[in-house]
């Protein structure tokens, strides 16, 4: 009997300790586990943003606000969408083609034999020198925004540009960018306020230009005309009739349904903006 009891506790001390031994590999085995999911190294953070100066050539619905209250071009608005690591370079001017703006002084008033406005000198405008410039100009990791397409439909020179001479000077523009390291972004020509009885319309050129070029060159195109008449039918700017210097329509543009004061000009910024968080490129990761 004596020995049996023996035999009895011997067992249950086996198991017990059978017990102790699984209930802490179990416990070892919990803990690495936990160790493995939060102790691990975090995922590595975005290295510190690194300054980004984004460029713009256009004209005057895009260029910086003169001594008068109207025209405000939306590029005066850009710098303020994006945080502090981001300089915007406002180099559009109003009045200006693309040829003009890129050969500024050197388009004649007369066109040649391709109906083209001649140039007198193929040298580029001081502006655009300034920017292709290695030291001061464009680097590896700005962005250059281009918009024209507003004064190039002018049936005269020097402002007159044709559909393949556009789609020339364009790509130049984008060329330059890209073999600094800088990235392009096209926009189609922003609206003018027409109205097709309760409807904004469309009313500019250039946009299957604008387009081509950005399918042959992989550059992202931003379709402001489209965005700006769709903003347009949203604020209810149609029917409209004829007076520009009051009321929403007034607020938004100047006295010639063209142009933009203020707050015309942070929408239309805010636009632009909205479709680089659109389309994710990587200037969105430096908007506020």
């Amino acid at each position: 009997m004596k020995n049996l009891r023996t035999v009895i506790t011997a067992a249950l001390v086996i198991a017990v300790s059978s017990l102790g031994l699984g209930a802490a590999s179990a416990a070892d085995s919990a803990a690495k586990h936990c160790a493995g999911t939060s102790g691990a190294p975090a995922p590595a953070t975005r290295a510190a943003a690194q300054p980004v100066t984004v460029w713009l050539a256009g004209d005057s619905t895009m260029a910086n606000p003169g001594s008068a209250r109207c025209p405000v071009g939306w590029g005066s608005q850009f710098d303020a969408l994006f945080d502090s690591d981001v300089t915007v370079r406002n180099q559009a001017v109003g009045g200006r083609s693309i040829q003009t703006w890129l050969y500024e002084g050197n388009v004649s008033s007369t066109k040649g034999s391709d109906g083209e406005c001649r140039l007198t000198s193929t040298a580029y405008s001081a502006r655009w020198q300034a920017m292709l410039n290695a030291s001061t100009g464009m680097r590896a990791g700005d962005y250059l925004f281009i918009q024209f397409g507003i004064n190039d439909s002018s049936s005269t020179c020097p402002r007159h540009v044709g559909p393949a001479r556009y789609r020339q000077l364009m790509t130049t523009m984008v060329q330059a960018a890209l073999a600094r390291g800088a990235h392009p972004v096209l926009l189609t020509p922003v609206a003018a306020i027409t109205c097709s009885g309760g409807t904004a319309t469309k009313n500019r050129g250039f946009v299957n230009e604008t387009f081509a070029v950005g399918s042959a060159t992989r550059a992202p195109v931003v379709d402001l005309q489209s965005l700006s008449v769709s903003l347009y039918n949203s604020l209810r700017f149609c029917p409209h009739n004829g007076d520009y210097g009051s009321g929403p329509v007034g607020a938004f543009f100047c006295n010639d349904h063209t142009h933009f004061e203020a707050y015309g000009a942070q929408r239309i910024a805010g636009l632009v903006a909205g479709d680089v968080r659109r389309q994710n490129l990587p200037l969105a990761g430096y908007l506020r």
